[in-house]
């Protein structure tokens, strides 16, 4: 699963990356602990023919068919097993398939004193992109909700003992096979992550949603990882969808 990740690089250099245009895109700044139902950075293609751009999306996924957001169950994750089949995600899976730009996300890990996040990277830091999906809901007073879900699978070698499932990890060879192919040709792509990651655990105040600065990426020292964590209005492991 994914309930917390990260995001530093600048969007000139995201731009190079993912190929959209850095001068049409939303400025954003470092985020070292994005958390559900804040706007997060999304590519995906838009215009015929299509092009890609940079959006801020929200993080919980409101389906076009929903009645009422507000009484919704809002998911941050699909399961990549299940999702072009899910009622919630399938037309999102065959038609609005998007990027989610990271440098690295958070797992929790049962320990002495409660849960301890651990950090989990590519081996050699560079960015790298979630596969996702998007919607855009629309009510009858013009009100629209453009919002996003990560998808998830089994989690590999790396990720295991922290957790049993991961985020789906897109390298830039598979940016545009992810937003452009089939959905029977995207489901290959639908697997725990190949190459080589990092964990190592974080501070605790990660825990809390309202903290956000670039000490909670850092390994934590040993007494911050024995410190119980902080009390926060969110649950640090949400709910798999």
């Amino acid at each position: 699963m994914c309930g917390r990740f990260s995001l530093t690089l600048p969007v000139e250099a995201m731009g190079r990356l993912f190929g959209f245009d850095p001068g049409e895109a939303p400025e954003l700044a470092p985020r070292y602990n994005i958390a559900p139902s804040q706007p997060v950075a999304v590519v995906r293609h838009r215009g015929d023919p299509p092009v890609r751009e940079l959006a801020l999306l929200q993080w919980g996924f409101v389906p076009a068919w929903a009645r009422d957001p507000e009484t919704l169950r809002r998911p941050i994750n699909a399961r990549g097993e299940t999702v072009s089949a899910k009622p919630m995600f399938r037309e999102a899976y065959r038609h609005r398939r998007c990027l989610i730009p990271a440098d690295g996300f958070y797992e929790w890990k049962r320990a002495a004193g409660g849960k301890q996040p651990w950090r989990i990277r590519r081996a050699d830091s560079a960015p790298f992109a979630f596969a996702g999906l998007w919607d855009r809901w629309k009510g009858r007073d013009g009100a629209v909700i453009e919002s996003c879900a990560i998808l998830t699978t089994e989690a590999n070698d790396t990720v295991r003992p922290i957790h049993d499932r991961m985020p789906v990890i897109l390298d830039i060879g598979r940016f545009g096979p992810w937003l452009e192919a089939s959905p029977v040709e995207a489901s290959d792509l639908i697997e725990p992550y190949r190459g080589e990651l990092e964990a190592y655990p974080v501070n605790r105040r990660l825990n809390d949603p309202t903290q956000d600065d670039a000490s909670l990426i850092a390994p934590a020292r040993q007494d911050e990882a024995q410190t119980p964590p902080p009390q926060s209005p969110d649950d640090p492991e949400p709910s798999l969808f």
